[in-house]
């Protein structure tokens, strides 16, 4: 019998995935040097690819896990936060090299860790309580950010004047690897035995519980991971426009990111990609059409809802080696096609 995508052993799947990555950095990377993508562009590129982080690391406590947060932006807040003070400070004595992925993982790591503490008393709630209590954290840290300098005594994140002379060390080939590592670092927890206990919370609770699943440890984890990623997210954003105003981490930012999660499909991976491909390009490329840019705007993502409610890509995830499966077949068969059912 065929075997089909399964044929297809999983270091070669790994190789042409990672292939078709390092041939897509090469082109735009080539594409930009040759001024063929505008810097204008090439910031929308930018863009894209930090809210793709943003939207599939949401998508791990939402589709995945079937938890509603809306404190996302916090998270992103407090990473970009945290890695922007720690560039400011050890950017003329680190070389960049070694500041910038220490920078990454710090405001993973601050973010992860603000995870952690409101992730433990919030997932003992579920649904709309789960939202709310989320929602109010993002609105702490808006406010934390915007306030602390009084209460210390000294000047650290400048409040409403915002944090300005970030160093601005964020490139195309740093973010979309991010991209790449936090996409692939999800899937292969997703196919290990922990992404199929995440899964079995979100199908039913009550049942993962009764077959001896820890949901708690498996929520907190989720959770933690998908404040770490936001917090990833966060840093690449301060390392690419150098400025940081806490009004821009509020709760529409947090519904912003959700919204691309919702279009793509909860679930879906490739979903999120493609929403948030989608709805970072789309207002940008409307700006044309300026008043009526954002009716356009509003009238697709209310399209997508009536006639595709469970999102563009619903659970759907794309797997390149599944459109691969026939043609390994053949080429591994010495050419000689297989009916399914034959002996």
């Amino acid at each position: 019998m065929i075997k089909g995508y399964k044929g297809i052993p999983m270091p070669v799947r790994y190789l042409i995935n990672a292939g078709l990555f390092v041939v897509f950095l090469v082109v735009v990377s080539s594409l930009t040097d040759a001024k063929v993508i505008s810097t204008y562009n090439n910031k929308i590129i930018m863009l894209i690819g930090i809210n793709i982080i943003l939207a599939v690391s949401l998508n791990l406590a939402t589709g995945y896990l079937g938890q509603l947060p809306l404190g996302h932006a916090g998270f992103m807040a407090v990473g970009a936060y945290a890695s922007a003070i720690f560039m400011k400070a050890v950017i003329k004595t680190l070389p960049l090299g070694l500041s910038l992925p220490l920078g990454l993982l710090i405001g993973g790591l601050v973010a992860a860790v603000f995870g952690f503490i409101i992730g433990i008393p919030a997932l003992r709630l579920k649904g709309d309580y789960l939202a709310i209590i989320t929602l109010g954290f993002g609105e702490i840290i808006r406010v934390i950010l915007l306030n602390i300098d009084s209460v210390i005594g000294f000047k650290l994140t400048y409040g409403a004047a915002g944090l300005k002379s970030i160093p601005k060390t964020t490139t195309f080939l740093d973010t979309f690897i991010c991209v790449f590592l936090v996409c692939f670092v999800i899937h292969a927890i997703l196919k290990s035995r922990h992404g199929r206990a995440v899964l079995s919370i979100r199908e039913n609770e009550i049942a993962a519980e009764s077959c001896g699943i820890n949901t708690t440890y498996y929520k907190t984890m989720a959770f933690v991971m998908s404040a770490f990623f936001a917090g990833v997210a966060g840093s690449l954003y301060a390392g690419y426009i150098g400025i940081l105003d806490p009004t821009g981490f509020g709760f529409m930012k947090s519904i912003e990111i959700l919204v691309m999660v919702v279009l793509g499909g909860m679930g879906s991976m490739i979903g999120s990609v493609i929403s948030a491909t989608v709805l970072t390009a789309l207002p940008e490329f409307l700006r044309e059409f300026d008043a009526y840019r954002m009716v356009v705007y509003s009238l697709l993502l209310v399209v997508v809802m009536i006639f595709k409610p469970t999102g563009l890509m619903g659970t759907y995830d794309f797997s390149l080696s599944r459109l691969l499966g026939k043609p390994w077949e053949r080429l591994t068969s010495g050419g000689k096609s297989k009916k399914a059912g034959d002996r």
